[in-house]
């Protein structure tokens, strides 16, 4: 069983980006539910030529029968659970590698978008029941995030990746906790998100079991 776990690195604007450290926990996490479950971790530069080459080749090497992606919405401040992938792409600010894309669309003539699966439906519960704040979302924006999205899904409709994949967008948590709580009803931490995470992970596992199961009946 294998699960790739990826994340995104800073990127202008974001100075801080917990979803590498968010990675890097949920691999370094015990439990008896992930015995004989490697998991690979990867952070992408947030440039869309590092996803056109890195994604396939992750696929590739790892063949991993699930896909647990990441990223960071700095101005949303709860989790969200992204439902599908649109056939956008913005025009407005370029990568970080200051590349801009001339297209308005991801891919011409194919369809406005593409959808995880009914499995988002039980992440969402499960990270609600750690007590975060998740919400479903139908809009994974026109940036990178989207994009990783886009290819994913792109990749497992022609065998070339997992069908089993999901988007999760984490809110901008202090990179350095206070030592003194505040009093901030609702506020998120990255225990949070790792609590979070690690409940996703799980249920990510479950499904997989069930999918490698069922195919060998």
């Amino acid at each position: 069983m294998r699960l790739l776990l990826t994340g995104f690195e800073a990127f202008p604007g974001a100075p801080y980006n917990p979803t590498g450290p968010l990675v890097e926990r949920l691999l370094r996490l015990r439990r008896p539910a992930l015995e004989n479950v490697e998991r690979i971790g990867h952070i992408f530069p947030v440039t869309y030529e590092a996803v056109d080459s890195q994604l396939p080749a992750l696929l590739a090497q790892h063949r991993p029968d699930a896909l647990l992606m990441f990223g960071l919405a700095t101005r949303t401040p709860y989790l969200r659970i992204e439902t599908r992938a649109r056939n956008t792409i913005t025009q407005l600010w370029p990568d970080a590698g200051h590349t801009r894309i001339l297209s308005r669309t991801l891919a011409p003539g194919a369809d406005a978008t593409r959808r995880f699966g009914p499995h988002t439906a039980q992440l969402l519960r499960a990270a609600q029941q750690t007590g975060i704040d998740a919400r479903a979302s139908l809009n994974a924006g026109a940036y990178l995030c989207n994009y990783l999205s886009w290819r994913a899904l792109e990749a497992a409709g022609i065998g070339l990746g997992p069908r089993l994949a999901a988007f999760v967008h984490v809110p901008l948590v202090p990179r350095h906790p206070s030592p003194v709580p505040k009093v901030q009803s609702g506020a998120i931490t990255f225990e949070h998100l790792v609590d979070a995470g690690e409940a996703l992970m799980m249920i990510m596992v479950k499904l997989a079991r069930h999918e490698k199961t069922d195919a060998q009946i």
